[in-house]
């Protein structure tokens, strides 16, 4: 049995939603250290310092992803937002974008070295930037769908 707080929520949906937001700061966080890692011009990641922090964000980012479009299905079923179609056509695009990120992460992290110029180009790389949109725009979704006590 789901118990209701007193926003008339469902705490299921509350615990959706905040895993959701979870898993968008990891991502948010992961491209942001990126964005550092690429500026510090390193040939190559060392075992310690940057480059075992990159690998780390990296694999974050990539569980973050693992079953996120679903996750984000769950949501709008639980608060039954309307119209169900446009958001389900979203949740498909979600799903690709997720699936060509996660691709991209294993491609780099199966690299035995990894360079700021390889981080780089995975920064600028057109699906990143795409599943990133999706991510600002459910963020955005997410607000103006979340209770007076849920906003930040």
């Amino acid at each position: 049995m789901v118990k209701k707080r007193a926003s008339g929520k469902s705490s299921m949906s509350q615990t959706i939603e905040d895993g959701l937001k979870q898993r968008i700061e990891v991502i948010e966080e992961t491209y942001e250290f990126m964005l550092a890692y690429a500026a510090q011009g390193l040939s190559g990641d060392e075992k310690a310092g940057s480059g075992a922090q990159i690998r780390d964000f990296l694999n974050r980012s990539y569980n973050a992803l693992e079953g996120l479009a679903n996750l984000f299905m769950s949501l709008v079923d639980e608060k039954k937002l309307e119209p169900a179609k446009r958001y389900r056509s979203f949740i498909d695009i979600l799903d690709r974008d997720s699936h060509n990120a996660q691709a991209a992460i294993q491609l780099v992290l199966a690299q035995t070295s990894i360079s700021s110029q390889l981080i780089d180009n995975l920064n600028a790389w057109i699906h990143l930037r795409a599943l990133l949109t999706d991510l600002f725009l459910i963020d955005e979704i997410l607000k103006q769908h979340s209770t007076p006590d849920q906003t930040h």
